[in-house]
């Protein structure tokens, strides 16, 4: 079958954009590899409707099952390369699989640096960040340990600043804190720690804060990440000669979400910038009305 559309990322704004093109009647597919952001947050607090919070893994459950009711394919697919030849795009996933499509979707998103602690996955969205826009309320008085590397780090306890006066930085990667960034930390009180983390501490998704290699415990009440390097994933972008920022966030027509390449749109934190997942819902609709647009004007 060739797809009208072929969506790549099926989190927030791949399965919104996946929704308003099946409300559409298009041939539509999403391919996702299920290692996206909002497969690993167990809640999200800002989104209208939600106000006790909602996890990322049950929006993609029903958002996958509300575009099935349109009609919309999905497949658990790797791509790994993208062709474009006489007037269709191929794909080609990592299973050796190939799917044809006339309009393409970039939803892939990014990902965190999330260090490799045993206990921080049932704590993501719940008492440990990432995110201070979305989450910064979250710490709101309550005793924040800061898991980070540098400046990264340092300027995360400093936004932190504005929810809570008490923030310990454990910089745990010992890299550099420019002076000035230093200075800022102490006169707000900022406890730093230039020492590697051995241990999360939590019990199930309570954080409880952290043990350090010397076996000093640092307690908190709630944890945030900031280690900087968050990997865009915009690499299949590339190959297609996609416009991007130097820190490889895709570059799109504010007002259709195009990209510079004809038929190929983007949406979501790929994009520069959005990094909310109810400004991804938003990109994916509005991608998908401007895709209906070029297809039925073909």
């Amino acid at each position: 079958m060739k797809y009208e559309c072929i969506i790549i990322g099926g989190g927030i704004a791949g399965l919104q954009a996946a929704i308003q093109l099946g409300r559409y009647k298009h041939r539509v597919l999403v391919l996702d590899d299920n290692q996206g952001r909002s497969s690993i947050c167990q809640s999200y607090h800002n989104i209208l409707g939600y106000p006790n919070g909602v996890s990322g893994p049950y929006l993609r459950e029903i958002g996958r099952a509300h575009g099935e009711k349109y009609g919309v394919h999905y497949q658990d697919e790797l791509v790994v390369d993208i062709v474009y030849e006489e007037e269709e795009f191929i794909i080609y996933t990592r299973s050796n699989k190939q799917y044809r499509g006339m309009r393409l979707l970039l939803a892939t998103g990014i990902m965190d640096h999330i260090p490799p602690y045993e206990s921080l996955g049932p704590c993501l969205g719940l008492t440990v960040y990432v995110c201070p826009d979305c989450d910064g309320y979250e710490v709101k008085d309550k005793t924040t340990v800061v898991m980070g590397s540098g400046n990264t780090g340092a300027n995360m306890a400093l936004t932190l600043a504005y929810w809570t006066n008490s923030i310990i930085f454990v910089n745990d990667e010992k890299k550099e804190v420019y002076p000035q960034t230093y200075q800022q930390l102490e006169k707000l009180g900022i406890e730093v720690i230039e020492e590697k983390i051995a241990e999360v501490l939590a019990d199930g998704s309570s954080f409880r804060g952290v043990r350090l290699e010397s076996g000093q415990i640092v307690e908190g009440e709630r944890g945030f990440i900031a280690y900087g390097g968050n990997h865009v994933k915009s690499d299949l972008a590339a190959k297609l000669g996609v416009e991007r920022l130097g820190n490889q966030h895709i570059i799109t027509d504010g007002r259709s979400k195009m990209t510079n390449v004809p038929h190929v749109w983007a949406a979501g934190d790929v994009v520069a910038h959005s990094e909310q997942v109810t400004i991804a819902m938003g990109e994916g609709s509005q991608a998908a009305i401007w895709i209906h647009k070029s297809l039925i004007n073909r």
